[in-house]
């Protein structure tokens, strides 16, 4: 529940989720190509909605600059395919649900909303390179201007 002790520069441990086309997919299957990873609360909502939609806009831009798009949150993974479908998403989403990836990056945390606490996910991205490092983190995201942030990390 706090926030990930990973330094920029340093290597990003090796996790492992089921993902949307049914396969376990790890970090380490995407060695020698840019990841963003961002991690979103919950399928369907608006600004996860908006998130979403702004990776699948710039997805083609992301892939020419050598780097994949891989989405997480709690959701089962057919939540994740019912999202899949309505946005026509190109990229993966993991499904972690029992959110040890997202503890292990320091996103799941106490939030407050109408006034009751809960854990869950704080909107966040982390760009990791060709060799596995931590690039550039993105936390408590804003949706808004976001996605062209991270265009621009991996371009630079």
């Amino acid at each position: 529940m706090s926030e990930m002790s990973l330094e920029i520069g340093q290597t990003v441990p090796d996790f492992t989720l089921p993902a949307s086309n049914g396969e376990q997919v790890s970090l380490r299957d995407y060695k020698g190509k840019k990841v963003v990873i961002y991690f979103y609360p919950k399928n369907m909502t608006p600004g996860c909605t908006d998130e979403a939609c702004g990776f699948r806009d710039a997805h083609e831009e992301l892939q020419a600059e050598g780097a994949v798009v891989l989405g997480i949150s709690p959701d089962p993974l057919k939540s994740h395919s019912k999202f899949i479908e309505k946005y026509g998403l190109p990229f993966l989403l993991l499904s972690d649900e029992e959110h040890r990836v997202s503890e292990l990056f320091g996103v799941w945390q106490l939030k407050k909303m109408y006034g009751r606490e809960y854990e869950g996910i704080v909107r966040s991205t982390f760009l990791v390179d060709e060799e596995g490092r931590l690039a550039k983190a993105w936390n408590k995201v804003k949706v808004a201007g976001h996605v062209e942030e991270v265009l621009s990390a991996v371009r630079s």
